[in-house]
């Protein structure tokens, strides 16, 4: 990379996320490239950037070709914008393009019509000394042009122009894969393509990617992006590297002794929890118990639930003496539902992100069969989590991972997709069938920080709590993920049995 650009100052875009990707915004003194299908949000991005040097006292301009002044103060308007300290440059008015001496006859459109558009910017220019210009858009400035050649030579004309009178331009324009144009790409300084894409079921998803800025570094890759009331909100892909964080060691507890004694004491800080079973076996009550017990140590803990509205987590809390309604009421417990249709995987990421910074010590994701929803190509399902839960180790928060087996009666159980390999820690909850009763059973399938139980025991959930057997010898099947009890009924729980939760000393 050139020396010249390092340390070289930068126009703030005025997007938050565009310029942590920017590393604080484009160079200035530069021409760039913004290319996206209508409704990707060129314009919206372009207002964003003229406004932000606004806000620095950097006069702008705006030129437009294809949208009337009033159409844009409307877009403005929308998002509660001003455009006081912008020039509009409205290129052509309906009016003049019917007028009868406007319809040429002898000389061809790009002998006049071209001319006139620019000598109308180049005097808007002179007048206002802009440091921000927004060209929208280009795809009227090609259809003037008679040709390839004086299109491109129009457009190297004014990069030298504005090159020479310290202005940072932007050029908006249609995806060089619709217009089939790609000189705009190796003429600019740099080129932002806004992608829009539409899945089989839910709102669109949108993106973004640098395809390149000349001799600054910058965080490549595709980015998720939003359109809403204020404009566009960007959420950096998480790379986990790029956030590293020191933490002190430490464990959480279960508040139960039995179920602690599984692991083998206590969950590590910094580590995964994976909890794997059928449909109703308790996966979801386990975790709240793991929460409870957070938060009576003074922890903050977040639930995303993909699955189930916030009200059946509280409620279920509530009728088995965890508590949660309380934590909730004093702001350390926060519980958001996530709906896979709407939400992108890197908005998720960027929220969970924002929790951690706050403070949250506890992360429970429920369920990842949901998530899987979210993104159903499972690749980018791997990478994606894999860098969260990198992140979320490396400041030393535990996370709880549950995700639902199909198959319940007879079949072997099985997951949707296998992730249990990036967890530290794996618990399996099934069903088994003893004595004309279905009941709970709970093991331990790995953990990587320490030893461990390899046995199974009973797992029971009443109006009472959550409670934990001892350990049980007499089965079958325990790595088929179907049961068969073989033993008497005396380790069993008994009905009724408050199975009084011991803690630890």
């Amino acid at each position: 990379m050139s020396d010249e650009f390092e340390g070289f100052p930068r126009a703030a875009t005025g997007i938050e996320g565009l310029d942590y990707i920017l590393g604080g915004g484009f160079p200035v003194h530069r021409m760039y490239l913004i290319e996206g299908d209508p409704g990707a949000g060129k314009t919206t991005l372009a207002l964003q950037f003229l406004l932000a040097g606004a806000r620095q006292g950097e006069p702008g301009v705006y030129a437009t070709l294809s949208e009337t002044e009033e159409e844009l103060r409307d877009v403005a308007r929308s998002h509660g914008w001003s455009l006081d300290g912008i020039t509009v440059c409205e290129l052509q008015t309906a009016e003049e393009s019917l007028k009868a001496d406007s319809q040429y006859t002898f000389f061809h459109p790009s002998e006049v019509e071209l001319s006139e558009t620019t000598r109308s910017v180049l005097e808007t220019v002179e007048r206002v000394k802009p440091r921000r210009v927004v060209f929208d858009s280009l795809s009227e400035m090609r259809l003037l042009a008679r040709d390839s050649l004086r299109y491109r030579r129009q457009i190297l004309a004014l990069k030298h122009y504005f090159t020479g009178r310290s202005s940072t331009v932007l050029l908006l324009d249609y995806t060089g894969a619709t217009t089939g144009d790609f000189q705009l790409q190796s003429l600019t300084h740099g080129v932002l393509a806004l992608e829009q894409l539409m899945p089989g079921y839910g709102g669109q998803r949108r993106r973004l990617r640098v395809q390149k800025v000349r001799g600054i570094p910058y965080r490549d890759g595709y980015h998720d992006y939003t359109i809403h009331t204020g404009g566009l909100r960007v959420f950096p892909r998480l790379v986990a590297a790029d956030h590293p964080r020191v933490f002190a060691p430490g464990v959480v507890s279960s508040g139960v002794a039995e179920l602690d004694s599984i692991l083998g004491g206590r969950l590590d800080r910094g580590t995964s929890v994976m909890i794997l079973g059928p449909s109703g076996v308790g996966k979801s009550t386990l975790a709240a118990k793991y929460v409870s017990a957070a938060m009576g140590d003074g922890e903050r803990a977040a639930i995303y639930t993909f699955d189930e509205a916030p009200a059946s987590w509280l409620e279920r809390g509530e009728r088995l003496g965890f508590g949660l309604g309380k934590h909730l009421e004093e702001g350390r417990l926060s519980i958001c539902q996530v709906d896979p249709a709407e939400l992108s995987p890197g908005q998720f990421a960027h929220d969970v992100r924002r929790m951690v910074e706050a403070g949250t010590r506890l992360v429970v994701i429920d369920s990842l069969n949901g998530y899987q929803h979210a993104m159903p190509d499972e690749r980018h399902l791997v990478l994606h989590l894999h860098e969260l839960l990198s992140y979320l180790n490396q400041h030393g928060v535990v996370t709880l991972l549950v995700m639902a087996q199909s198959g319940l009666l007879g079949e072997a159980l099985q997951s949707p997709v296998d992730l249990s390999y990036l967890a530290d820690t794996v618990i399996l909850v099934r069903y088994f069938e003893a004595f004309g009763e279905v009941r709970k059973a709970i093991s331990l399938l790995k953990r990587r920080t320490g030893t461990h139980e390899s046995s199974v025991r009973e797992l029971r959930i009443g109006p009472d709590g959550l409670h934990v057997g001892r350990e049980i010898k007499e089965f079958n099947g325990v790595l088929t993920g179907h049961l068969q009890y073989t033993g008497g009924a005396e380790p069993l729980l008994r009905n009724g049995d408050s199975g009084r939760e011991t803690r630890l000393a």
